[in-house]
């Protein structure tokens, strides 16, 4: 299918087009898009790292691109933002709670609200962003406290302690899971002894299905992908110590497929094209895809290859046959591109630390742990460095949240600060 674009071409747009052939019950295979606009939950509309807007800047100044407002008094934290139907909404830590605020796109607040306790172990502070489906906001964070709030108030709906639902409990940095929207049903991964991924009923918090355990796994730093293939809707995740698929109808787990690292720091979102899923992790395995293979009501799957491609930073970005990202600095240092049919590693950029990222126009926005934002473009041998500037002063080794790109604007946040920069190119301001 292919969609025009014109110059202010939303990503949210992209998300209502594609929901019409990659939504809930029948449709065409595929990744499927979130019906909600904008940016409304991790890693945008379908979770791929991909913003569908045009009419960006294809280089930025030497000193970075025009600052437009900044917040801070966030807290603690490396949870992204998530934009949708006029509202911004992020989350930090704040002595001892998780709190999640909400602003408006000028940068001014509107509420704030409490999701249970902050994460003070190993490495404090917020983990998963806000997801926005059903007409609800909702929030886990890092003890398992699913809550569903009010968008336009905060005020709390419903909330359920999945840890005691489900027999689950900490993990060693903190439960990092972004929860996954799948139509009237928000889905989970709490890793207990009674499940290993549930479905909660999105205006009643009631559990709807649940899995059986995988072993003695315990949950991942990994986020779901929902995916349309052959006829049946596949959810994707990982747990402490293995890649798995889920029936997203019953809750039935399928397959599932070894994937052992030495700290159980899988914190990679599983990446999906035409019926093959990646999985990789910071060590271990290295990076490896599968073949799913439906028989009737059963699915699973054979590997396809397996790549030196390692990474640790929440995900990577496929565009027209080739991967993007960065890996793990002790085991695959630097940025990549990588041939998806082959896992060949393509060409590489050792220099430039690892980090987060996100594809619009033909350019990688990237962020280092450094704590710089550069602009890249992958060539066909090469990554071109189209601008590059740093937001936060001193050096840095945390700079993890995953920026964001909403109706030209890029945000950069940095635990107590976000910063909202304007993208877009001259001819598209007018």
């Amino acid at each position: 299918m292919k969609i025009p674009q014109s110059t202010r071409f939303g990503a949210g747009i992209v998300a209502i087009l594609l929901a019409g052939v990659c939504g809930s019950g029948a449709g065409a295979d595929g990744l499927v898009a979130s019906p909600e606009p904008d940016w409304p939950q991790w890693r945008g509309p379908r979770r791929d790292g991909v913003c569908g807007e045009m009419g960006l800047l294809p280089r930025w100044p030497a000193e970075g691109p025009k600052l437009l407002w900044k917040a801070t008094g966030l807290g603690r934290g490396w949870s992204c933002p998530i934009v949708c139907r006029g509202t911004l909404y992020i989350t930090g830590d704040v002595g001892d709670r998780l709190r999640i605020y909400a602003y408006d796109l000028a940068g001014r607040p509107k509420w704030q609200a409490v999701n249970g306790r902050a994460w003070r172990k190993s490495y404090a502070g917020a983990r998963a962003c806000c997801l926005y489906g059903a007409g609800r906001l909702y929030h886990m964070n890092a003890h398992g406290r699913v809550a569903c709030l009010a968008p336009a108030t905060g005020k709390e709906v419903w909330s359920a302690d999945t840890f005691r639902r489900f027999g689950a409990g900490d993990i060693r940095w903190g439960h990092s899971e972004c929860l996954l929207a799948d139509g009237k049903r928000v889905l989970v991964t709490p890793g207990g002894a009674k499940a290993m991924m549930a479905a909660l009923d999105a205006a009643t918090g009631r559990t709807v299905w649940a899995t059986r355990p995988l072993g003695r796994d315990t949950a991942s730093y990994a986020s779901p992908i929902l995916f349309r293939y052959q006829g049946r809707r596949h959810v994707v995740t990982c747990s402490s110590k293995q890649g798995f698929g889920v029936d997203a109808d019953t809750g039935t787990i399928q397959w599932s497929v070894p994937r052992p690292t030495q700290y159980q720091a899988v914190a990679t979102t599983p990446c999906y094209h035409d019926g093959r899923v990646l999985f990789a992790s910071p060590d271990g395995k290295s990076a490896e895809l599968f073949r799913l293979d439906v028989l009737g009501e059963k699915t699973s799957v054979q590997r396809v290859w397996q790549s030196e491609m390692m990474d640790m930073s929440g995900g990577f970005t496929l565009v027209d046959g080739r991967l993007y990202g960065s890996g793990y600095p002790r085991t695959f240092p630097g940025w990549a591109c990588v041939d998806f049919g082959t896992g060949q590693v393509l060409y590489r950029l050792k220099d430039l630390p690892r980090g987060a990222h996100v594809w619009a126009e033909g350019l990688l926005y990237c962020v280092s742990q450094a704590g710089e934002a550069v602009l890249l473009k992958p060539t066909e041998s090469a990554f071109e460095v189209r601008g590059r500037f740093r937001p936060v002063a001193r050096k840095c080794r945390d700079f993890w949240a995953h920026p964001v790109i909403h109706d030209g604007r890029l945000y950069l946040r940095y635990h107590d600060t976000l910063w909202c920069y304007d993208v877009r190119a001259e001819k598209a301001r007018r």
